[in-house]
């Protein structure tokens, strides 16, 4: 049989399974035929019949369980989208370093209920196939720790990697733009460095992820809050009118997550991609791109980054594998495009060359294919606890609170009504050992303060159950500020 012939098969397959499932007619928790049976009822064969399950499964319509079968998936109560809000218009000095310390600092505590720093359970990494690639490599390559650390910055195995999967969404990447970081955040901050000077603006999603107000915040910059969408994302309308020449204060830089954002887990379409890069080439501002969760994506393709409709070097793509591999292996790179040689050069003088073993170590996991195939089960796993955290707010929280509906990643944000103050809500929480971030610190401005962001990385427990039940009871009896 030709390829499209079975591709229009267990397409058609998934298709007659989906519309049972969207009428009804198959509920949460019911049990799919077994795949022998499907494959003997309708005359495909077993690859085909898996096939047609597995996209049912990035669909996220039904879910494996092992030894079991295939079962219709859960969904969550339906709850409101938090509504957009409307920033000031003027560049905010920020000031949130030693608070958000302090709250992440409560998320590493004994004992306590992780919602707050945006980490994964380091059960579902592969550290073990990690480690055991260390162990290859320094045996084999022992010649790399000897190398200059300000000499041979990039290993050229991971730069080939890098440079192979970018060709998925519409790269590829050149590998004379690349310079490997010692994380995404490293990236992040080199970029600023390279085309900023303290007291520059810098134009941020709004909420926006508080690692970057951090950065903003140590090099002396100001921060403009460009209005989010919760569905939509960052308003290029919005946006547009902040960078014309003329304005006050005009903008030097730009710095988004534009794949499954942090805090609102919000993917930006094709279409305002396109727009968002030609907009930003056309007044000369450099976008930084921090496309930590595009791997993590729920649907069923990977998004392209920015990056992807760049024309002219002037969108600066920044990465790494520490929610999908493990924190601990501190890779990250940056495709600087037309601002390579400025970020080379803030990298030797910041920190040198990073890791070779390390660098090695990630290039042969990529080559291996067990990434790819790790990434199919992460991102499985982290849809099912967004929709399991999703789920319990739903039903703990008070009437009126809105969480947002994340296309990827492992964080959700919510809403809750009135004026409720989550900073107050923070101090009671953490009297009974639950940790999470409050609202106002995605906000140079302070804005949100009755919102809050959810840690989703962990596998569902009864601990995690009660800890969300109990913040949802904490926040019902807290008056409204």
């Amino acid at each position: 049989m030709d390829t499209d012939a079975r591709s229009h098969r267990y397409e058609a397959l998934a298709d007659e399974f989906a519309g049972l499932i969207d009428r009804r007619v198959l509920g949460p928790g019911d049990r799919l035929p077994s795949v022998r049976r499907l494959s003997h009822e309708k005359r495909l064969s077993v690859s085909t019949v898996l096939q047609a399950l597995r996209t049912l499964e990035e669909r996220g319509l039904v879910e494996a369980r092992p030894q079991s079968g295939f079962f219709v998936r859960r969904r969550p109560l339906a709850r409101a989208v938090p509504e957009p809000r409307r920033p000031p218009a003027r560049a905010t000095k920020v000031d949130i370093s030693q608070r958000l310390v302090n709250v992440l600092q409560l998320n590493a505590r004994a004992g306590i209920v992780p919602l707050g720093a945006a980490l994964p359970d380091t059960a579902l990494l592969p550290v073990a196939a990690i480690q055991r690639l260390y162990a290859t490599v320094a045996r084999q390559q022992p010649n790399l720790l000897r190398s200059g650390s300000h000499t041979d910055m990039n290993e050229v195995a991971l730069l080939r990697q890098l440079v192979r999967r970018s060709m998925s969404w519409g790269g590829p990447l050149d590998t004379d733009e690349i310079v490997v970081t010692n994380s995404c955040t490293e990236a992040m901050f080199l970029c600023l460095r390279a085309v900023t000077r303290p007291g520059d603006t810098i134009a941020v999603e709004s909420p926006g992820y508080y690692l970057m107000l951090q950065l903003i915040e140590s090099l002396g910059l100001k921060a403009l809050e460009i209005p989010t969408d919760p569905r939509r994302g960052i308003s290029i309308d919005a946006l547009d009118l902040a960078t014309r020449d003329g304005r006050e204060g005009k903008v030097k830089a730009c710095l988004l997550v534009a794949n499954a954002s942090n805090p609102l887990g919000t993917t930006l379409s094709d279409a305002d991609k396109k727009r968002l890069a030609r907009l930003l080439e056309s007044r000369g501002v450099p976008l930084i791109e921090d496309d930590i969760y595009g791997d993590l994506h729920f649907g069923e393709r990977r998004p392209w980054p920015v990056k992807a409709f760049d024309r002219s070097g002037n969108v600066m793509l920044c990465a790494s594998f520490s929610k999908s591999i493990t924190p601990a292996l501190r890779v990250g790179f940056v495709a600087a495009g037309r601002h390579h040689a400025e970020v080379m050069r803030q990298k030797t003088l910041a920190s040198g060359a990073t890791n070779p073993i390390s660098q090695n170590v990630l290039a042969r996991y990529l080559e291996s294919g067990a990434y790819d195939r790790s990434l199919r089960t992460l991102r499985r796993a982290y849809r099912e606890q967004v929709e399991r955290m999703s789920d319990a707010v739903s039903r703990h929280f008070p009437e009126g609170t809105r969480i947002t509906r994340p296309q990827g990643g492992l964080v959700l944000w919510l809403e809750l009504p009135g004026q409720v103050d989550t900073n107050a809500l923070f101090e009671r929480a953490a009297e009974e050992n639950i940790a999470f971030v409050p609202g106002d610190l995605f906000s140079p401005s302070g804005l949100y303060r009755n919102c809050l962001r959810l840690n989703c990385g962990n596998p569902w427990t009864p601990a995690i159950e009660a800890g969300v039940r109990r913040l949802g009871e904490l926040a019902a009896e807290l008056p409204e500020a």
